[in-house]
């Protein structure tokens, strides 16, 4: 499961903004995630609630990326994600005049569960399933 958390000064962007942001982070996944894998939360910051070397920072945006579901382990594919994430931020936040950075964490795939469920095996018939439903479903391993 990819989880995306934006953090972002309260009105740096429009509900109609965060629905082509989450679109898009999607669209990145689809071709081997289940859509419904990919979660992608705003978070609105208050001025003077986020600081950056003891000032405020009311001009930045702060990407944090959870990777559970798949990790990437080749050097090129790094790469290349993290100009994908660039290319569907950028827009929206450096366009702007926004300061922004991000990470990716990845956390073990089998420390994770979705609806009390463990996740089938990525490629197996289950995983498809999910995939082509879009939505976990009771399995036996």
């Amino acid at each position: 499961m990819p989880l995306w958390k934006i953090y972002h000064p309260e009105d740096a962007f429009t509900n109609d903004e965060k629905s082509a942001i989450a679109e898009q982070a999607t669209v990145l996944y689809q071709s081997f995630l289940p859509r419904f894998y990919v979660n992608v939360m705003f978070v609105p910051l208050p001025e003077s609630t986020f600081y950056i070397g003891g000032a405020p920072a009311s001009d930045f945006v702060r990407v944090t990326i959870d990777h559970i579901a798949a990790q990437i382990t080749d050097a090129e594919m790094q790469t290349a994600f993290l100009n994908a994430v660039a290319k569907i931020l950028s827009p929206y936040v450096a366009d702007r005049g926004l300061r922004w950075e991000m990470h990716i964490d990845e956390t073990p795939f089998a420390l994770w569960t979705i609806q009390g469920l463990k996740p089938p095996v990525p490629g197996t018939p289950t995983a498809k399933k999910w995939q082509s439903e879009n939505r976990p479903s009771p399995y036996s391993s």
